[in-house]
């Protein structure tokens, strides 16, 4: 028995890194259940957001297999704040029948008010440090330059087969700057 029942992890993934994997990993080692919510999963085919809802559930899936359930969060246009918290509850309890007893993310200013207003329901919130030094940026950015050796770094290695196929979604992605992504 772990020491949460239920936690959740939100993030674009776009593009999934060691980072990621540490923080959904922190997850699972304290909860019997782990949903991750893959943010903007409207949005695809930007320089921000060059992969789909389903490339980036795959990507997911490879990883931690059935270790975790994972759900599209498409964005409402709310920002990061508390309507954005309930939004994001709202859907944990859809899919999951509760809502969650811990919020696993890295600490981002723009997380910490996503709680603030609910009433009757407690959520504890980890922040895992930032342990490892990337960015989903600077991983489009070692895909825009075919540098598989730097991704690889920051990949896991079940990944590693992918790295051409994710590239041609950055490459293809690149010039389009529109985002209706917040």
């Amino acid at each position: 028995m772990k020491p949460y029942k239920l936690g959740i992890t939100v993030g674009r993934f776009q593009t999934f890194h060691s980072g990621h994997e540490y923080m959904i990993e922190k997850a699972v080692s304290l909860c019997d259940r782990v949903g991750v919510f893959v943010g903007s999963s409207q949005e695809s085919g930007t320089a921000k957001n060059p992969f789909s809802y389903e490339v980036r559930e795959e990507i997911l899936r490879k990883v931690f297999d059935k270790k975790v359930e994972i759900y599209p969060l498409p964005d409402i246009g709310v920002g990061n704040n508390s309507k954005w918290g309930d939004y994001v509850l709202k859907n944990v309890v859809e899919r999951f029948g509760e809502a969650p007893d811990l919020l696993v993310s890295g600490k981002e200013e723009r997380r910490l008010g996503w709680f603030d207003d609910m009433n009757g329901i407690m959520v504890s919130e980890l922040y895992v440090p930032k342990v490892i030094d990337i960015s989903a940026t600077k991983m489009r950015e070692f895909m825009l330059d075919g540098n598989l050796e730097e991704w690889k770094k920051y990949t896991s290695e079940s990944l590693w087969s992918e790295f051409d196929r994710l590239s041609r979604y950055v490459r293809d992605s690149k010039d389009e700057l529109r985002t209706d992504s917040i």
